[in-house]
């Protein structure tokens, strides 16, 4: 019964968020103005490396030859130049960089998911702090703040595009164009739009906690390893616990990846379908 109360107080350990109350201005849980510092620090953090590394790729730019970094820069602009050609039909010089910036941010959070599950948090309770998620992109506050983000822009151009007058009659006169069906085109046009930051959120968010979890899971192999009946048995269970960690964070290499570019393709599919006024 012990073994199973510390495992459970070990999985709420790492699930629980470095947590701050604007209202009370203290540590701890509360409601409304509560902030995940965790969430905030390590996003921009990562964020803000990733500015510095594309920064410093572009300063670097030379027309002899590249060095490996320049080449990287050069590879990962491409590749989002790329994506940007495939799906997007409109003219915007703002969709090229976006695509870059979301898929190398959502990237190095997602990254910081194969980072050794207690590492960090040991780290910062040496420090004074008895909670710590270091994966932003677990938290869903996060995603739903960058799809939101997404579902604005792709407002704003549906506006700017189409005029309030198109955007709405886009509403109200699709797919069915009589006046009498108006109220159930706008309820499944409005079901559709608002479905596209939804999804955005909820995926990246579910895969990316389901790897969290599965990490912690594995951990918990030896969490109270001191009581192993021998040593044999210690070292079969911390063998298979390396195997086990090595194998996910190799196939998680891959959830992570695809992740960022589901989401930085299905931004650029949102924001063409805004830029069409046909």
């Amino acid at each position: 019964m012990t073994e199973m109360v510390s495992s459970t107080e070990y999985i709420k350990h790492h699930l629980t968020y470095l947590t701050f109350d604007l209202k009370t201005m203290s540590f701890g849980k509360g409601g409304f103005w509560t902030v995940n510092l965790d969430t905030v620090f390590f996003s921009v953090l990562l964020g803000t490396l990733a500015l510095t590394l594309l920064y410093i790729g572009a300063r670097r730019v030379t027309t002899g030859i590249p060095g490996k970094f320049q080449n990287f820069a050069e590879m990962m602009l491409e590749f989002a130049d790329n994506q940007v050609k495939d799906c997007f039909h409109g003219r915007s010089k703002v969709i090229g960089p976006l695509a870059l910036t979301i898929f190398v941010w959502v990237f190095l959070m997602n990254f910081m998911d194969i980072l050794p599950v207690d590492v960090l948090p040991i780290l910062a309770q040496s420090l004074g702090f008895h909670n710590l998620k270091v994966v932003p992109t677990n938290d869903l506050n996060l995603t739903f703040g960058m799809s939101l983000s997404v579902f604005f822009l792709i407002l704003f151009y549906s506006i700017k595009i189409k005029g309030v007058k198109g955007f709405t009659k886009e509403l109200t006169m699709q797919p069915f164009n009589k006046v009498y069906f108006i109220p159930f085109n706008l309820l499944l046009e409005l079901v559709g739009l608002i479905a596209k930051p939804i999804s955005l959120a909820l995926r990246l968010f579910g895969n990316l906690y389901a790897g969290e979890l599965i990490f912690i899971l594995i951990a918990l192999m030896t969490l109270n390893v001191t009581t192993a009946s021998s040593v044999l048995g210690t070292a079969a269970l911390g063998a298979s616990q390396f195997i086990l960690s090595l194998g996910w964070s190799i196939f998680h290499i891959l959830v992570i990846t695809l992740q960022a570019f589901i989401f930085m393709v299905l931004t650029i599919v949102y924001l063409s379908l805004a830029h069409e006024d046909h």
